[in-house]
């Protein structure tokens, strides 16, 4: 699958995850569904945000890109994923930047209430394997063929 849609930038992922088994779970998937864009891995609510405002251990901006796309758990330690979603679409500089909540939630209460925050889309993440596969692949084939993603700022 190609990295992005005439792009000659990759468009690299950021997931905000807590569960450890969830995030090789999803690196499995990723890379057995062959989507080629990189996944970066945070595990909790302000992880993402010093990762995203490049701060504390995620200064290097070669190491650290900046994500095309945050793929962002609910329920997290310290910061939980609602409350970063509401940083994220309040803050200027990051708020074009689309957020897929991918989460075990199907309740009605965290779909509309991420949806009032600005997410992109909600996924009740798949408990089996295959069925991640899938979500993945059809992600990947969504976010990085068919839209058109906004660029970075340039600095």
């Amino acid at each position: 699958m190609p990295s992005a849609k005439n792009n000659a930038e990759p468009i690299h992922v950021l997931v905000a995850e807590d569960d450890p088994d969830d995030r090789l779970l999803l690196k499995d998937a990723w890379e057995e569904g062959r989507v080629a864009n990189t996944l970066f891995f945070v595990e909790n609510g302000e992880e993402l945000m010093d990762y995203l405002y490049q701060r504390g251990a995620y200064t290097d901006p070669v190491r650290f890109p900046r994500p095309g796309l945050i793929l962002l758990d609910l329920n997290m330690p310290k910061k939980d994923g609602r409350e970063a979603l509401k940083e994220i679409k309040s803050a200027p500089a990051l708020r074009a930047i689309p957020v897929v909540v991918m989460t075990t939630s199907k309740a009605e209460e965290d779909i509309l209430r991420t949806y009032d925050l600005g997410v992109n889309s909600f996924i009740t993440k798949p408990a089996k394997f295959i069925p991640l596969i899938e979500v993945l692949k059809t992600l990947g084939k969504y976010w990085f063929e068919i839209v058109e993603l906004p660029h970075a700022p340039k600095k």
